[in-house]
This record gives C-alpha cells, structure tokens and sequence, in this order.
C-alpha cells in the first residue's frame, strides 16, 4: 500500500507496431510506487494476436504492471481512441502517450507530485525529435493560465504529457472531442477546457520525447485547416487576444497556400496582420502564394529546430 494514487496510461496505436513497443517500454520502465496499468488501444486496425499475452508473460518489475489491448469502439480516430481507453480504466488518474512518443525517466513521478490536490490536468516540457537533431521546449512557468493558452497553442504542452484526475475527464471537464476534424487540435481544445476551469499544474522539465518526423497529421493539410476553424468556433475567446488570433489566421494561410489556394492564403494573411502586424506566419503565407517559398521546406527547417509554423 503506497499513498501514491493509482496510473492508468492510454496509448492509441495505428499502424505502428515498433514504435507502440517502444512507447509502452518508456511506460513500463517508470518508476513510479503506486499502481500502474497500461490500455493499448488499437484504432482503425486489428489488435495483434497474442500482444497481451505476450506483454503479460515477462518477469521483473515491469510484469507487475498489466498491459490491456482493446480496439477503439467510438469515433475512429485519435479522440474517439483515447475516450475508449479512459473509460476502459478505473485508476485515480489517466495519463496520455502517443504511439511514436516516449516518456523519460523520471516523468511520472515528478508530475503526480506537481499535480498536488487542487490541479485537474499538469503537463511537462518536451524534447523534440525530428530525424536526429533534438530540441528542448520549456514553458519557462509552472503553472498555466487561460489567457497563455488563448495568446499560444504552447506546443510544449503535448498530449503526450497530459496527465488528468480520472473523476475530471468524466466529470465537468469531460472526455476528448470526437468532433475535431480530423481529431486535431483536440489536444489544445482540451487544454483550453482545463484552463478555464482550473489553471495547469506545468513541470518545466523535458519529460517526454516526442517525434516530430513521420506523422499521421504532418501533411494533411485540408484538416489543418478545417480543425482550426473548428477550434474558432469552439472557442470564440480566441478572436479576442491578437496575438493568437494572428498565430492561427497565419496558420490558415499558410494551410491554403500548401493546397494553392492563392486566395484564401493571402485573405487570412491580410486578416493575421490586421490582427497583429508583427505576425510572421503572414509573410510565410503571401511568399508561398507567390511561389517564392514552399510550406514543407519552411515547415522542415523550424523542425530541426524545435519549431513549428
């Protein structure tokens, strides 16, 4: 019996058998005193045969900590995957992992600790991965408010830092949107949820590692587009805060200009540096609509640097 309250980790998997091993390994190599259990839960493919059995029937510390592997039964897609894992569990607390994501050592332990008794969602800093070259992001905080969120996405707080208060995500925070397009940027409706409920609990710390080459969202250019509208929509605040109006009218942009739609490219360019003159998104925007840049080579070279448009 330990005071520490009980784990579980939701991991939603496609199509990416090696790397889902090696996010359930960063898992189970935790340490962490209190109960830990996993959910791997197998979204728009079948779950491998005798993958339970098989991460079930090892020996040491990681054995005592049961792997379960379910299908996604709700909304296909990442959303509709995670709300079949949290209500798959029963633990005080549920944690998120991607399938190409891992945790670092140390992670678990110093967050549940941060989370305290007042905090529904504490996140961590992350350390990017992009074909090699590794990049720390930090927040510089502690703790996160509403307005952070409405001014910057703060894309150091991945999802795959989120760790919740179970009775939150069924209570009045509630589950994963299953309605984000694409199921993105579902990840920073649910921090601006939290956030208005509660402030985040933030370890500045880079307790995950977070793959950035290879991504099933990297280029789906059409969804970019349609998930952030869905975010305006959802959250009109953010019309209100100039600079992060700015930041998502250039990233609309500079998702038409990918598709060469001219046009609209250079109208929400024109709208982000109404919004806020300074915004750099909009330059990006008008140069790839005139064909003097292209938006996966800018997009590869703030990657290696940690950054992203």
């Amino acid at each position: 019996m330990t005071d520490w309250p009980s784990v579980g980790v939701v991991i939603p998997t496609h199509d990416r058998p090696q790397q889902m091993r090696a996010a359930l390994r960063s898992v189970l190599t935790q340490f962490y005193p209190g109960e830990l259990e996993v959910v791997v839960v197998f979204d728009r493919a079948k779950p491998a045969e005798g993958l339970e059995a098989e991460l079930n029937g090892g020996s040491g510390e990681a054995a005592k900590r049961p792997v379960r592997v379910v299908r996604n039964e709700r909304t296909p897609g990442l959303a509709g995957a995670r709300n079949t894992g949290i209500t798959a569990l029963e633990t005080d607390l549920v944690a998120f992992l991607d399938d190409d994501d891992e945790w670092l050592p140390g992670k678990l332990t110093a967050q549940v600790a941060a989370l305290g008794t007042e905090a529904e969602l504490c996140t961590t800093a992350i350390e990017v991965d992009y074909r090699g070259r590794r990049n720390a992001r930090l927040a510089q905080r502690t703790t996160v408010r509403h307005v952070d969120l409405l001014r910057s996405r703060m894309m150091m707080l991945h999802s795959s830092t989120f760790l919740f208060r179970r009775s939150a995500l069924l209570g009045g925070l509630g589950l994963v949107a299953e309605d984000a397009p694409g199921s993105q940027n579902e990840d920073w409706d649910m921090l601006l949820r939290a956030s208005r409920r509660r402030p985040i609990a933030h370890v500045d710390v880079p307790y995950a590692l977070v793959n950035w080459a290879g991504s099933h969202f990297e280029t789906r250019w059409d969804t970019k587009i349609s998930s952030l509208r869905w975010i305006l929509d959802r959250h009109p605040e953010i019309h209100g805060s100039p600079e992060g109006a700015a930041r998502v009218y250039g990233q609309i942009a500079c998702w038409h200009a990918a598709i060469g739609d001219r046009k609209e490219a250079l109208r929400w360019a024109l709208r982000a540096t109404k919004a806020n003159p300074g915004e750099p998104r909009a330059a990006v925007a008008a140069a790839a609509a005139a064909g003097i840049v292209g938006v996966p080579a800018v997009m590869a070279a703030l990657h290696r640097r940690g950054r992203g448009i």
